[in-house]
């Protein structure tokens, strides 16, 4: 797996990094321009210095101190006579004469002292030497250079300041996209605009586009192809369900029959959740219809379609709060909500068992609707997959798809509301809590 990076982080590390060594360099390179600016100044002192003992020349031998720093003025003045070039090692202390040279000019020579460098100008009797040590000038090179790093020192954090918060401002784009992807609804697949942002992000964003044409159109054919083959197959099992409950009124006993009515009950039921789940994708990616209604209404009109369903198993079903609920939304989506609701709360009571429904509103406007069964319920933990498509807990009991839930789910979601689901405390049974806004908002894509 690969491992994750900041790239601002990494970008001032590095510019931190560069910043070191372009430091070094600096130094470096002020060392060796002030070196060489030292040795021709230097140079041209000692020339001048020897051209001027040279008109008078006397034998002279200089004081070399190797336990004192000697500094760039500090320059040796040696003297001697041709007639003392076979002891010439033995004329001074510190070993800092040059053998006798025929041409004036500058020489190197190692010493215990260290390296020296000496012009030499032969005369007639004497040879004249200038010198001085190479290691004065290198300290003098290195103050320089010193003295040049630390105006560099102290310019640098307020430097790698200016460069982090540059960063910082160049990348911030990148928040702004990351932002803008969150704040985006989950279904929404409209284009990313492309204005605001840098060139160098345009083609990431190009690319994102062309994905969400293509995931649009791929739901898109799935939609349909679900509608299409959920509509082709209402008509002949509809018609087979008729035929087969003919077959049971003049076979009553064939217990094949029974099986088989079940079966196509089944897939009745499947094609309409099919149907109804086509439908409420098609909502949630075109305009709605938003009226203003009463939620009373809706809820009763929902428990007078499946009255008779709740009779057939001997079920108490009706409202025990019912309060005068205005709202602004979509109508079919809140019938489809209650209707699911009411419907599951039936398959999953039992004979003689109870549903209460309840309608009501707070101070801060939202509404809701409370179903409550004395059925068997759902273990806390089954909560969030009884939500999935397809999912059932329960499936030995009754005739479902495992769609119910997921399509009212889905459906409230997109009406802003929320679904809360619980034990029943009076009932016992599973507690069904819809909250949705009084008034809809409409989210932008």
């Amino acid at each position: 797996m690969a491992t994750q990076y900041s790239l601002k982080k990494r970008l001032i590390r590095y510019t931190s990094i560069f910043s070191v060594l372009l430091g070094c360099v600096l130094v470096f390179s002020a060392y060796k321009i002030s070196l060489e600016e030292i040795d021709e100044i230097l140079d041209a002192q000692m020339v001048y210095l020897a051209e001027r003992v040279a008109l008078n020349p006397q034998p002279i031998q200089s004081e070399f101190d190797i336990h004192k720093r000697y500094h760039e003025e500090d320059l040796f003045i040696d003297i001697w006579s041709y007639s003392d070039a076979n002891r010439i090692q033995e004329l001074h202390p510190h070993h800092l004469l040059v053998g006798p040279k025929k041409k004036a000019g500058f020489y190197q020579q190692e010493s215990p002292s260290g390296t020296w460098i000496t012009y030499v100008v032969p005369t007639q009797d004497y040879q004249i030497q200038i010198s001085q040590q190479e290691k004065v000038r290198q300290h003098l090179a290195l103050e320089l250079a010193g003295s040049m790093f630390i105006p560099y020192l102290l310019i640098i954090p307020f430097a790698l300041l200016g460069l982090i918060y540059i960063i910082g401002r160049s990348l911030k784009p990148l928040d702004d996209f990351k932002c803008e992807l969150a704040k985006r609804d989950p279904n929404s697949l409209k284009a990313i605009q492309n204005g605001n942002y840098p060139e160098e992000l345009i083609p990431t964003i190009d690319e994102m586009n062309h994905l969400f044409e293509r995931i649009s159109l791929a739901q898109q054919e799935q939609r349909q192809f679900v509608a299409d083959a959920a509509h082709e197959l209402r008509t002949p099992i509809t018609a087979l369900n008729l035929q087969t409950k003919i077959l049971m009124s003049q076979f009553p006993e064939e217990e094949n029959l029974q099986n088989l009515s079940k079966g196509l009950a089944r897939m009745q039921h499947l094609v309409t959740q099919l149907l109804a789940l086509a439908k409420q994708d098609s909502t949630l990616k075109h305009e709605v219809q938003v009226t203003q209604f009463k939620l009373n209404d809706v809820a009763l009109n929902c428990v007078e379609q499946l009255v008779n369903l709740a009779m057939e198993k001997e079920i108490d079903l009706g409202f025990i709060r019912n309060d005068d609920v205005i709202l602004k939304s979509v109508e079919h989506s809140l019938h489809s909500i209650i209707f699911n609701l009411i419907d599951n709360a039936i398959k999953y009571t039992p004979v003689s068992g109870m549903i209460n429904i309840s309608v009501f509103s707070d101070i801060h406007d939202f509404a809701y609707i409370l179903i409550e069964d004395s059925g068997l319920g759902i273990d806390p933990e089954m909560y969030d997959k009884v939500l999935k498509r397809f999912y059932r807990v329960h499936h030995h009991l009754e005739v479902g798809s495992g769609l119910g839930l997921s399509i009212v789910d889905k459906a409230i979601q997109h009406l802003g509301g929320t679904l809360t689901l619980s034990r029943s405390e009076e009932l016992g049974g599973l507690s069904v809590l819809v909250k949705i806004p009084m008034q809809l908002t409409m989210k932008s894509e």
